[in-house]
Order: C-alpha cells, then sequence, then structure tokens
C-alpha cells in the first residue's frame, strides 16, 4: 500500500534534519529537503510549497557548508513539482467527475426503467438525483402555457409556480441545455425563497420530439463541465425512456380498447367502454361520445359526468352548430384548448362550471363527408395537451371508428330482422312509420323523412318524420312527376339506385314545386327548409314499389357515400318487405271489398270509419257519414229476376263511383243498402255530396223500372262522438226518409 504524501513530506524533512546533526556534509541533507518541497508542492499548490522549499533553506543555514545555490534548486524543486502535480491534480479530479458522470447514466439505465408511467418516472428524478449527491436543489417543472408548475423537488421548495422568463423558460424555448455559472449574472434569474444558489443548470426533457418538463438543479457552488456533461446524458436517458413508456401506453390502449370493443354488443356499451379506458389511461376527468342525428348531437355515451346541468345538457342533445362538437363534425378535424371558457361557442353550463381542457375528436368512417361521431374529453384544470396525448388520442379515435363501424352494421342487420318480425304482427298503415323511422335512424345525415308508396295508380304520403302527414296525403304523385323529383332516370329508378341532392348544387324547394302545389308541400312539407335530400327507389321486378325521401334541414353537406351505401343496404330488404305488405294487403282487400260492386263490404266501412274518427278526434276534424237505402230495387229483383239485380247493384256503384269526390270512401252496406264516409267534411258538405249520389242513382232505370234512394246523414261530433252512435243517428234518419217518402233525412 503506498504511503500518503504527508507521510513522505514529514518523513523527508526528519530524515534531513537527523543527516545534518550526524555531520553529513550538505549534499546529503538538501536531497531530503528536495523531496519536502517537490511532495508539499505537488499535492498543496506552489505557495505552500514554496513556502517549503523557505523552510527548507531556513534548516539549511543551520549546518554548516551551505551554498546559494541550494535555495535555487529547492524553487525549482517547488515550481517543478507543482507543475507535474497540477496536471495530475486535474487528472484526479476529471476522473472523480467523470465516475460520477458513468454514476448518472448507470442509475438512469437501471433504475429508469423501473418506472410505471411518466408520471412516477418525473416525479422520481429528485430524489433519484439528490441521492447521486448533486447537492443543492433538484427539481421537475412542468410547461403549463403561462409559465410552468412543481411536479416534484427536492428538498421541498415554497414556490409552486414560476413564469416563463427565467433559465427554465431558455431551456424550454430553446430546446437545450441551459449551464449558468453565477446566478448573479443572470438577468431573469428567479431567487427561490430560503435557497442559497450560485449555479444553476436547466435540462430539458423530451417526448415524442417535444419538451415536455425541465429538470432544473441549482447549487450554492459551480458545476464541474464533467458534470454538466453527465446531467445532461442523464437527461437523454430519461427522454428516451420517456418515448419508450410513451410508446408502451399507446400499445396498451389500443389493446385494451380493441378487447373491450370487440366484447361491446351495442354502440352505446361500446362508447362507455372506451371512454372509460380513455380517461383513466389520460387522467382526465369526464367524456362523451357524441353522435350526429339531424339537427341535434345526441349523447351515445358518458363517463365522469355528474353535474345536474352537464347532465342535462346530455339528455337534451346539443342544438346543431353549439359547441365544439359541431365545430369538429363540420371540419372533420380535431380541436385541443385549454382555455374552453374563452370559447366563443363554449357550452354555457360547461363555462359556468370553469371547465378550461377539452379535447374534440372526429371519428371518421370510410366516405362520410362529415364525422358522424365526436369524442369530446377533459377536465375542469387547465394543462396543454402533450403531443404524447394527442397522438394517443388520434390514433385511439381509429380504433374506436373501426369498432363502431362493425356494431353500426350488426345494428342494421337487426332493424331488418325487427322489421320482418313486426309485418307479421301489425298492418300495413303501421308498418310504413317503423320503416321510415328506421331509416332516418341508420342511414347516416338523416334528420326527417317520407315514404312514398305506389297506390291506386299514384305514389300517396304514406309515412311522414318531421313533416304534416295528414297535410301531405291531399297529394298524390304520377310516375312522371317523382321520376322528375328523383332526377336519374327511370333505369336507375328500376335499379334502387340512391341519390343525392344538396341545397348547394341545386334548388330543393324549386324542383318540389314542379312537382306539387307550393302551397302543400312548402308548409305540410317544409320543401324551404330542406338542405339536403336522398331519395331511394325501392324497386321490385322491375317495378318501383315505393320512394323513401330522408332529408337534412340544417346541413347541405349531411350525406355521403356512407349515405349511399347504407341506403343501398336497405334497399333490397325493403322492397322485398313492400312487396309482401302489397300482397297483403291486396288479400286484406280482397276480404274487404263486396265481389259483385268492387266496393268496400260492411267490414271495410266499420275499419275505416273507426280509423277516420281517431284522426277527427286527434286533430279537430269535421266527419260526416250517410247509409243509403235503394228504392224499387226489391221490384227489379222479383220482376226481372236476380240477374237483373246483380246488374242494377253494378250500376249504382258504376254511377257512385263516377260521382265520388276526391277522399270520399264509398261501400255496399249490405243487399240493397249503400253507404258513403265523408272525411273533413262538415254536415253541409255531407249533404251536398249525397244528393248527387242520389240524383244519379235516380237515372237508373231496367225495363221501366227505375230505382230511388232515401239517405240518413250523421256528423261528427255534433250528431255523435263514437262509431256507434253516429251510425244510430244515420240509420235512424234513414228510416225516418223513407217512411216520409224523401230522398234524404240530415
Amino acid at each position: 500500500m503506498p504511503l500518503p504524501y504527508p507521510v513522505i513530506a514529514l518523513g523527508s524533512l526528519l530524515l534531513g534534519l537527523l543527516a545534518g546533526v550526524l555531520g553529513y556534509p550538505d549534499p546529503y541533507i538538501l536531497p531530503w529537503f528536495m523531496i519536502l518541497t517537490a511532495s508539499t508542492a505537488s499535492v498543496y499548490g506552489l505557495p505552500l510549497g514554496l513556502l517549503a522549499a523557505l523552510l527548507s533553506t531556513g534548516l539549511l543555514l543551520l549546518f554548516p557548508g551551505f551554498h546559494p545555490m541550494a535555495l535555487a534548486i529547492l524553487l525549482l524543486s517547488a515550481w517543478l513539482a507543482h507543475a507535474i502535480g497540477e496536471s495530475l491534480r486535474k487528472a484526479h479530479r476529471r476522473a472523480k467527475a467523470l465516475a460520477k458522470s458513468q454514476r448518472y447514466l448507470a442509475e438512469a439505465l437501471e433504475a429508469l426503467p423501473q418506472a410505471e408511467n411518466r408520471h412516477a418516472l418525473l416525479q422520481s428524478l429528485p430524489e433519484r438525483l439528490a441521492a447521486l449527491g448533486t447537492g443543492g436543489h433538484v427539481g421537475v417543472w412542468v410547461p403549463t402555457g403561462q409559465g410552468f408548475r412543481l411536479l416534484a423537488s427536492v428538498p421541498p421548495l415554497e414556490l409552486e409556480e414560476v413564469p416563463a422568463t427565467g433559465v427554465l423558460g431558455r431551456a424550454l424555448r430553446e430546446g437545450r441545455p441551459v449551464h449558468v455559472p453565477d446566478v448573479r449574472k443572470e438577468p431573469g434569474y428567479i431567487a427561490a425563497p430560503h435557497l442559497k444558489v450560485l449555479s444553476e443548470l436547466a435540462l430539458p426533457l423530451w417526448e415524442r420530439g417535444e419538451v415536455v418538463a425541465v429538470l432544473n438543479l441549482e447549487r450554492p457552488h459551480p458545476f464541474a463541465p464533467e458534470e454538466v456533461e453527465g446531467l445532461v446524458r442523464f437527461a437523454q436517458a430519461v427522454s428516451l425512456e420517456l418515448d419508450r413508456l410513451a410508446d408502451l401506453e399507446e400499445r396498451r390502449l389500443l389493446a385494451g380498447l380493441s378487447e373491450r370493443l370487440h366484447s361491446a354488443r351495442t354502440l352505446e356499451e361500446a362508447g362507455e367502454k372506451a371512454l372509460h379506458l380513455l380517461l383513466q389511461t389520460l387522467g382526465l376527468e369526464a367524456g362523451t361520445l357524441w353522435q350526429a342525428q339531424g339537427g341535434r348531437m345526441k349523447a351515445l355515451a358518458h363517463h365522469g359526468v355528474n353535474e345536474p346541468s352537464l347532465l342535462q345538457v346530455l339528455k337534451e342533445g346539443l342544438p346543431y352548430g353549439q359547441g365544439l362538437a359541431w365545430k369538429v363534425y363540420q371540419t372533420s378535424s380535431p380541436l385541443f384548448t385549454a382555455r374552453y371558457t374563452e370559447e366563443p361557442g363554449a357550452i354555457p353550463p360547461l363555462k359556468a362550471l370553469g371547465w378550461d381542457t377539452l379535447a374534440a375528436l372526429p371519428i371518421l368512417t370510410p366516405g362520410a363527408p362529415r364525422s358522424r361521431w365526436v369524442l369530446v374529453v377533459g377536465e375542469r384544470a387547465k394543462r396543454l395537451w402533450r403531443k404524447a396525448e394527442i397522438e394517443l388520442l388520434l390514433m385511439a379515435c381509429r380504433t374506436l371508428g373501426l369498432g363502431l363501424e362493425r356494431l353500426q352494421e350488426k345494428a342494421r342487420h337487426e332493424a331488418v330482422n325487427r322489421l320482418f318480425l313486426e309485418f307479421l304482427e301489425k298492418p300495413p298503415e303501421e308498418l310504413y312509420p317503423r320503416v321510415l323511422e328506421e331509416a332516418i335512424r341508420q342511414v347516416p345525415g338523416s334528420e326527417t323523412g317520407s315514404l312514398l308508396v305506389w297506390e291506386d295508380g299514384a305514389y300517396r304520403y304514406k309515412a311522414a318524420m318531421g313533416y304534416d302527414l295528414e297535410g301531405l296525403r291531399a297529394v298524390a304523385f304520377l310516375q312522371e312527376d317523382q321520376l322528375l323529383w328523383y332526377g336519374l332516370g327511370p333505369h336507375k329508378a328500376r335499379q334502387g339506385e340512391p341519390r343525392i341532392l344538396s341545397q348547394e348544387e341545386k334548388p330543393i324547394a324549386e324542383i318540389s314545386h314542379q312537382t306539387a302545389p307550393p302551397e302543400v308541400i312548402d308548409t305540410a312539407g317544409k320543401a324551404l327548409e330542406i338542405k339536403a335530400n336522398l331519395c331511394l327507389p325501392i324497386p321490385y321486378k322491375g317495378e318501383v314499389l315505393a320512394y323513401l325521401n330522408l332529408d337534412s334541414l340544417h346541413d347541405p353537406k349531411a350525406f355521403g357515400q356512407d349515405s349511399l351505401e347504407v341506403a343501398r343496404f336497405f334497399a333490397a330488404p325493403l322492397a322485398t318487405l313492400l312487396h309482401e305488405v302489397r300482397a297483403r294487403k291486396l288479400l286484406e282487400e280482397a276480404a274487404l271489398t263486396d265481389p259483385l260492386t268492387g266496393l268496400g263490404n260492411r267490414r271495410a266501412f266499420e275499419r275505416f270509419l273507426q280509423e277516420e274518427l281517431k284522426r277527427a278526434e286527434r286533430y279537430g276534424h269535421p266527419l260526416s257519414l250517410a247509409v243509403l237505402d235503394l228504392r224499387g230495387f226489391k221490384a227489379v229483383n222479383d220482376r226481372l229476376g236476380h240477374a237483373v239485380g246483380d246488374l242494377a247493384l253494378i250500376r249504382v256503384a258504376e254511377v257512385m263511383e263516377r260521382e265520388r269526390r276526391n277522399g270520399d270512401r264509398l261501400f255496399r252496406w249490405g243487399g240493397d243498402e249503400f253507404a258513403a264516409i265523408f272525411p273533413h267534411t262538415p254536415k253541409r258538405g255531407a249533404v251536398a255530396a249525397a244528393l248527387r249520389y242520389a240524383k244519379a242513382i235516380q237515372g237508373l232505370c231496367f225495363d221501366g223500372l227505375c230505382l230511388g234512394v232515401n239517405i240518413g246523414v250523421a256528423s261528427y261530433p255534433e250528431d255523435g262522438t263514437t262509431q256507434d252512435e253516429l251510425l244510430s243517428a244515420a240509420d235512424t234518419r234513414m228510416y225516418e226518409a223513407k217512411a216520409r217518402g224523401q230522398v234524404m233525412v240530415a
């Protein structure tokens, strides 16, 4: 084991003195004092080395034979030893600093990967560096937009936030380490209370190419260059670990999201599971998955929303154009903000509660001109959106979009199956609204709509949502009218090819006015309000059974390629369904039709009267009916035979059909009795119509035997409010007319 330098110096001094005491001449004493001088100068520097040389010279004067050259030799020894020692001392200091630097890197490579997430990693840095003996103060600061927030420090600081004007701000803006050897010369230095500082080192920490934190070290003594180098490498190792943790978090999130979406059975369940995972991963407070449905954005799922005012917003939905969700819907671009309360389109309840940090992201689907779903997540506190968080949310939305598309397609198949099941249980008139309702729900961009079905030589409105169906029933369209509205020609119509019409391309109301009276189509059909229309012909074996119109009253770009694809999906099953409806209706009409005259029978009369009475009660419309009994029919039947009697009944039905007004319904009540129902008609109008029927019947004669008629008229509500009351009143008046020999009693 080598002797320490102080022992060597002391030993040399003693041996030199011993040699002088024993009477050795100067040449034997001087080398020992040279060793003393050189040892002192090499270890403690030139000043102490010169002092040792002077001490040695004084001691040499005590012995005989002193020569002044000895002083020069001693001074030269001190200078040479100092020069050699200085380089050794520098090498020693550098070796110690490099060893410390290596400890920083070794600590980073060994301990940093143990952190579970980026937050835990950043919080652990001050303790890790303090344990390595860096000295002074170590803190991790996170940018907030206005400045920095202290995440962790050793020892603890009284400061929690600082502006971005000091050394920390320089490191963030310049994206490089900033070393200030003397903070007294730094004009932007921000002093911490009760902390003595001479030097400061700010090290930016990177994640996905972005500075996400600054590691700051402050000391009462300078940083050695080797220490600065080691700490810079330590920060680089931390940045690499932050990138690794971001990649790991991304893989975990996407794997978890895929698993949850695969296990979900409905869109609502998928949205709730996805929100729970996203909020947990990003440490956010709440979120909502919105679905655009016509003029409102409906909350498909939400998580973490507890305030009554916000729950009411979720229940009612967002009106068109209000909030970030609608902006994202229109632009299909994500929005990130940490100042939501300052946004011009902020939702009042969110603004009142002080929500500042929000992200709204589109969930894009192939062929969609708009974002059909919008993901909104956030928290009350202000915080900057990191690049890694933005990339994570964008990737999550792509995965979420695929999962929602799969569930949407499943929902479409289930909807068609439900319609076929309902077909077995419900009459056609109730099935038409269900077909329309399901189409509006499933076809992206739909808000309102109508269904026109081919019946009695024209297309007639059978269902409407968002429009006045009763008003639209007054309009019927020939094939030429519908082809003009459709616009793609009969060939495309027979193929069931849907078409899109936008207000930006063609004036929708003007086309409507060419096929229907403006006073009807503008009021009952809101033609002036329609911004976009999707028209779907529903063909079956070369015949277009119906036209399905789906409309948007707010967005000219509501429909896209995705809308066309879904419409095509619905065309084939709807055609089959409507064909079956028609077939069943024909069977029902056969059961409700008098085989001799072709008029409705008594069963049809009772059903139709019941339906019209419900409408009259609901909308306050007038309603009248008439019961007609033939005079002279028994004589025709008895004298001329049943064949002529049957012919007489047929002729009565024919002349009544010729006199029938649009909307009147005629029936053969039974035997030689007929009936008529007059919807939307008060008693005065019903009497006039019944007199026309009576006049037409009185013109019928068979071999000199002429027919006549006795009529009883009753009206709702003055003559009764129920079916039995109205029938009883009309029947009584018919017998009264017969007894009096009059044509009619009303």
